[in-house]
């Protein structure tokens, strides 16, 4: 049950009530049972313990209502059917909201568009575009398609990077561990010699660093990991950060595919819900990078002038030569949806390649630099002893 604060008017007095109910529309119920002219009613605030935000499952509320939909309640049934059977939170009150909002004779993408907050810009536009066809279901189920594969590639690019995150971690663990605790224990072997060879005088004086200022070595390592870890929290060191990876070629070359593929397969899917072109565009331009922005501003005024989509997408780089010769193709053949949808599956292709060959490339190369720096340092340690040994054996 929830708490409410409601005010309300009743036998021309005002009064401030509190009550309890499952949801906002059955505390509104019970106001208006009594007679109460509802003037302001809201869910009572309270303490509690700092926790991780819920949020509604919009993939989940999505997927179950495309089943009931296929199985033949009405809109609102279904999303009524939903609402009572979410368990009191975050679900039951926007479906709760929703509900509230088509009670009022809002239709469902307009209702969605007073929470966006809750519901993205791409999926009000989709549903608004099959409330004119009556095809709701299908374009739902293809908006949960193309988020279940934005996720899968997603997926994939973290399970890509993962491994050398983990090897370098685990290096450098390695290497402060040599540094601070190794080989200053090597170091105290040779401190007595008088003539050493460049590495183990080199270990010496490492030793005695570490043995003068090891604590406050290792306070300043930590601040500086602390320092890094902030700064790639904050939005402007990321961003700044990835225009310096996007700038090495053949990673700008994948980020621009899969910039594309995205752009083209969202524009599909909102042609094939009977979206009009210059809309489709629009609305998929805002997936588009700032950078591609301006570009996309010039290609929807070419279009608008009566320019074809083809040849305005490639006067301003925001297509690939395979691309530009499949749009022309469904340019000709009244199927640009589907071209749009074919474009974005071969890109996805190209980009799956490419992350197949990061896989089977760079790790091994991982391995070999963080397996080197070891060896180095281990070579370090024993060089000394191996020179201090021949010349004994001299």
């Amino acid at each position: 049950m929830i708490d409410f604060d409601a005010r309300i008017v009743r036998d021309g007095h005002l009064q401030n009530l509190r009550l309890q109910a499952i949801d906002l529309t059955q505390a509104r119920q019970q106001l208006q049972a009594d007679g109460g002219q509802i003037i302001a009613l809201v869910p009572r605030r309270q303490l509690k313990l700092p926790s991780r935000r819920s949020t509604f499952a919009l993939g989940l509320f999505i997927q179950e209502l495309v089943v009931l939909l296929d199985a033949g309640l009405v809109l609102v049934e279904a999303v009524e059917t939903l609402r009572d059977k979410a368990p009191t939170g975050i679900n039951r009150q926007v479906m709760s909201e929703l509900l509230e909002l088509m009670y009022q004779g809002n239709a469902l993408s307009r209702a969605m568009e007073l929470k966006p907050q809750v519901f993205p810009a791409l999926l009000i536009a989709t549903v608004a575009s099959s409330e004119h066809s009556g095809q709701l279901s299908v374009a739902l189920r293809r908006y949960h398609h193309f988020e279940a594969h934005l996720e899968t590639v997603k997926k994939r690019v973290s399970s890509a990077l993962m491994y050398p995150l983990v090897v370098l971690s685990v290096g450098a663990l390695i290497l402060v561990f040599l540094l601070f605790f190794v080989i200053p224990r090597f170091a105290s072997v040779f401190d007595q010699v008088a003539d050493l060879p460049a590495t183990a005088r080199f270990m010496v004086w490492w030793g005695a660093l570490v043995d003068a200022r090891g604590m406050e070595l290792l306070v300043g390592l930590v601040l500086a990991v602390i320092a890094l870890v902030l700064l790639l929290r904050s939005a402007a060191f990321k961003r700044r950060l990835a225009d310096l990876v996007w700038r090495v070629p053949s990673l700008g070359a994948q980020r621009t595919l899969f910039v594309l593929a995205r752009f083209y397969r969202t524009a599909g899917m909102l042609l094939m819900g009977g979206m009009p072109v210059v809309t489709a565009v629009e609305l998929s331009g805002a997936l588009l990078p700032l950078e591609h922005q301006g570009a996309l501003r010039r290609a929807l005024a070419d279009i608008k002038a009566g320019q074809p989509l083809s040849t305005s997408l490639a006067r301003h780089q925001l297509t690939t030569a395979v691309a530009e010769r499949l749009l022309r193709v469904g340019e000709q053949s009244g199927e640009l949806a589907a071209m749009c949808e074919r474009i974005a599956q071969f890109h996805d292709e190209a980009l799956e390649r490419a992350i197949e060959l990061f896989s089977k490339v760079f790790e091994p190369l991982l391995m070999l630099l963080v397996g080197g720096l070891i060896g180095l340092i281990v070579f370090m340690l024993y060089m000394p002893i191996f020179e201090l040994a021949g010349s004994i054996q001299g």
